[in-house]
């Protein structure tokens, strides 16, 4: 069994809040986005004889971990609103 490192596709985005927060966090609901029209593509190839079924396995994994951790943002994200919002001021 061969065990390769996850290397991420690109540097994660300062964790400052702000303006660049709201972009970074834009570009991973993007990024899950064509990780989900990838991994379609890669289905409708396999179905048609034109690709093979380890290549739409991955995408499809790459695709679902992608929207996981976009879904995980968001999830965080409403929760400490949530927080602030309940807060007594």
């Amino acid at each position: 069994m061969r065990i390769e490192p996850i290397v991420p596709d690109r540097a994660a985005s300062p964790a400052a809040g702000g303006p660049a927060a709201g972009a970074g966090f834009a570009q991973l609901v993007d990024a899950a986005g064509q990780a989900l029209a990838t991994a379609d593509g890669a289905e409708s190839a396999f179905a048609h004889g034109r690709g093979g079924l380890q290549e739409m396995v991955v995408a499809r994994a790459r695709a679902d971990i992608t929207l996981a951790v976009a879904a995980t943002g968001a999830q965080r994200v409403a929760q400490a609103l949530n927080t602030l919002l309940g807060m007594q001021i």
